[in-house]
């Protein structure tokens, strides 16, 4: 699922960029109003207001013109009327800065049930190199051959091969495939990297970053 981020501040647009690719969410960064008008091809807006060229305001009107894209405001003004502005205009939620990133994470998560989509399952097919997910049919192929994965197996590899080439801290791997924060041993975690690497049949599939955590790539490039 791509999300357009509208955010003219680089250090947080770096931040929130990266949070989001943690999460299994590609990312496409603008820095002003006229570059989110005419940007495509996005599932979500995460949008400022206070945009260089225009009020994010105008912004939230003209996408709302053309889609029905879910739209989570970010924006220092925490007064009530801009919240209900914002919302009337066709905003799905109104989040107020500084956040935290698994809040906002949940908060997209939150939106998207509401809508009846599901992360991941809004573009059902997955492809990085010879591996083929699809999260709506929950098979994974590999060189033409079905793979027999657990059901956390198939999680596990649907969120790394979500964000492939980008390293997932274990943390938040834990968070979003088990749906738990985690404070102790990650045996588990580590269990099901090996079983999937096993069944890959090339153990350079998912790659392990010391101090960090794992990433999916193509072991062919």
């Amino acid at each position: 699922m791509k999300v357009l981020l509208v955010e003219d501040d680089p250090s947080i647009a770096s931040v929130v960029s990266r949070g989001l690719g943690d999460a299994g969410f590609g990312v496409e960064h603008v820095g002003n109003g006229k570059d989110a008008i005419a940007a495509q091809g996005y599932d979500f807006v995460l949008l400022d207001l206070g945009l260089p060229d225009m009020d994010g305001f105008d912004v939230c009107k003209a996408i709302r013109v053309k889609s029905q894209v879910p739209i989570i405001i970010l924006t220092a003004r925490s007064d009530e009327f801009d919240r209900v502005v914002g919302l009337e205009l066709g905003a799905d939620d109104y989040v107020v800065k500084p956040f935290g990133m698994r809040e906002l994470v949940a908060r997209i998560r939150a939106v998207l049930r509401r809508g009846g989509i599901e992360h991941g399952n809004h573009d059902t097919a997955i492809s990085v190199g010879a591996l083929s997910i699809d999260e709506k049919t929950r098979r994974a192929v590999i060189d033409g051959n079905e793979l027999a994965l657990t059901p956390k197996e198939f999680d596990l590899l649907a969120y790394l091969a979500a964000s492939p080439d980008v390293v997932h801290r274990r943390n938040d791997i834990l968070e979003h495939v088990w749906d738990t924060e985690w404070y102790g041993p990650t045996k588990t975690l580590d269990a099901h990297v090996a079983a999937l690497r096993k069944k890959l049949g090339n153990q350079e599939w998912i790659e392990a970053v010391r101090g960090v955590g794992f990433r999916l790539k193509d072991p062919a490039q």
